[in-house]
């Protein structure tokens, strides 16, 4: 009779080395024609295409430049816009619904209706009134 065989230990299969994580960077062509990487200097590119007595959303602008879920990341850059160098009309980027939800950044808190409404926009309760008469669609002008 054959003697049983040793159990060998089984090799671990180690994990594949994982590689130095990969920098994905947003490549397009902004509105100016310029190739750049910098997601917060497309937004606002856009954000400056925008025309007088018109509105955006901070979704369409994402979208537009291929990252329709960062909304929330195009208003981080409007809340910076007021310390770049060429002025970035953020008061014209408002939420899906027409709210002036970045008001608070402006000083005084007002200002952004008050912009608005100098360039004809009407403004009720903190919202655009018409706002889709207002809307301009950076996706559709732009690209």
């Amino acid at each position: 009779m054959a003697a049983p065989k040793k159990k060998t230990a089984a090799k671990k299969k180690s994990a594949p080395k994982s590689k130095a994580p990969r920098e994905e960077k947003l490549i397009a062509v902004n509105p100016s024609g310029r190739r750049e990487e910098n997601f917060f200097e497309l937004v606002f590119e856009v954000a400056r295409q925008i025309p007088k007595g018109r509105v955006t959303s901070y979704g369409a602008i994402a979208a537009a430049l291929g990252a329709k879920s960062s909304a929330r990341m195009v208003g981080w850059a409007m809340n910076g816009a007021g310390h770049v160098k060429r002025k970035v009309p953020a008061h014209r980027v408002v939420n899906r619904i027409g709210m002036l939800s970045g008001q608070h950044h402006f000083t005084p808190p007002g200002r952004m209706q008050e912009l608005l409404e100098k360039e004809g926009i009407k403004v009720k309760d903190n919202k655009v009134v018409d706002f889709k008469k207002h809307f301009w669609d950076p996706a559709e002008a732009l690209f």
